[in-house]
C-alpha cells in the first residue's frame, strides 16, 4: 500500500455530532467520505459497505470527538477489532481523535474573540456526567485570557438547558448572550429570543481538513503495519470513577495515570505535555470558523 493512495472515509458520530446526524453535511459535500454512523452495528455495517465498494483499497475510520467522548474512540475500536483481524487486514485503519480537548479549548477561544460583549454560552448535547463535567473545565480554559467576563455552560436535553442557561448569564449581569457549540451541530437547537447563535464551532472546509489530515496520518501508519485498533481500545483508561487497585498496587482517582513527559502509557503512547495543532489544516482550523 502507498502513502499516495486514496482512502475511502467513514465517520464515528458520538454525543458531540447527534450519532452522526450533524455529519451528514460533511459526508454529502466530501466525495471520499462515504458514511457517518454510530459505534456499533450501524458503523460495522456502515464499513463493511466502504470495504466493499472500496476494491482492494483502504477505508479509514476517523472518530468524530472534539475531547470529550473517549468511549467513542474506544468503542469504534472494537467495533473494527475483528473485521482488521480478518478479512480487512491491511486495508482497516482506525485514525487518531478528529481533536482531543486542547484543541476545542482553542477553538472556542477563537469562537468567543468573534462575539460581542456580554456572556459566551456554550452549548452541547447532554451525555454523562464526566463527559458533561468535562464541558466545565473546558469552558473555564476557553475563557481564560479571554475577553468575556462570564462564560457559561448549558445542554441540549441536559441541565441546565440552553433558556437556563442563558437566563444565569442575565441574572450575572449579562446584557448580551452569544451561543457557540462545543459540538458538531448548531449552538441552538431552537431559537431563544435574546440569545445570538454563534455557532458553527468550524467552517465545513475547516472539519474536511482535520479529516483529511487524520487520514493520511492513518494511511502513513498502515502502510507500515500499524492500523491504530490497539491503541483505540485503552482510550477509555482512566475516564470515569475513581477505583483502587489490590494490595501492593497503586490507587488513583478520576483521570490517567499520573506520569511524567516522556512516560510510556498502558498502550506504548509516550504521554507529553497538552498538543499544539501542528498540520496546516489544524492551524487552519483553529482560526477559521
Amino acid at each position: 500500500m502507498t502513502r499516495t493512495q486514496t482512502a475511502t472515509v467513514v465517520l464515528a458520530g458520538g454525543h458531540e455530532s447527534d450519532g452522526g446526524r450533524d455529519l451528514a453535511a460533511l459526508v454529502a459535500r466530501e466525495s471520499t467520505v462515504r458514511a457517518a454512523a454510530p459505534a456499533g452495528r450501524p458503523l460495522t455495517e456502515a464499513v463493511r459497505s466502504a470495504l466493499a465498494t472500496a476494491g482492494d483499497g483502504p477505508v479509514c475510520v476517523v472518530p468524530m470527538t472534539l475531547g470529550r467522548d473517549p468511549g467513542l474512540v474506544s468503542d469504534t475500536a472494537r467495533a473494527l477489532r475483528w473485521m482488521a483481524a480478518g478479512e480487512a487486514r491491511g486495508r482497516l485503519a482506525l485514525t487518531a481523535p478528529f481533536a482531543v480537548a486542547d484543541h476545542l479549548i482553542g477553538w472556542l477561544r477563537a469562537a468567543a474573540g468573534t462575539a460581542p460583549g456580554g456572556a459566551v454560552l456554550v452549548t452541547a448535547p447532554a451525555a454523562g456526567p464526566f463527559e458533561d463535567a468535562e464541558l466545565f473545565r473546558i469552558a473555564r480554559l476557553a475563557r481564560q485570557y479571554g475577553r468575556h467576563r462570564w462564560v457559561e455552560v448549558a445542554f441540549d436535553g441536559g441541565d441546565p438547558d440552553p433558556a437556563e442557561g442563558a437566563e444565569r448569564c442575565r441574572l450575572l449581569g449579562a446584557r448580551e448572550v452569544t451561543a457557540v457549540p462545543a459540538s458538531f451541530g448548531p449552538a441552538l437547537r431552537t431559537a431563544l429570543p435574546g440569545v445570538r447563535d454563534g455557532g458553527p464551532l468550524l467552517r465545513p472546509s475547516a472539519v474536511a481538513g482535520v479529516v483529511a489530515a487524520r487520514t493520511a496520518a492513518a494511511l502513513h501508519l498502515l502502510g507500515h503495519g500499524e492500523d491504530g485498533i490497539l491503541a483505540g481500545l485503552g482510550a477509555e483508561h482512566g475516564h470515569g470513577y475513581a477505583h483502587s487497585h489490590g494490595p501492593g498496587e497503586h490507587g488513583h482517582g478520576p483521570g490517567p495515570h499520573s506520569q511524567r513527559p516522556g512516560e510510556q502509557d498502558h498502550v506504548g503512547h509516550t504521554r507529553e505535555h497538552a498538543p499544539t495543532p501542528t498540520d496546516p489544516a489544524e492551524r487552519k482550523a483553529g482560526h477559521v470558523r
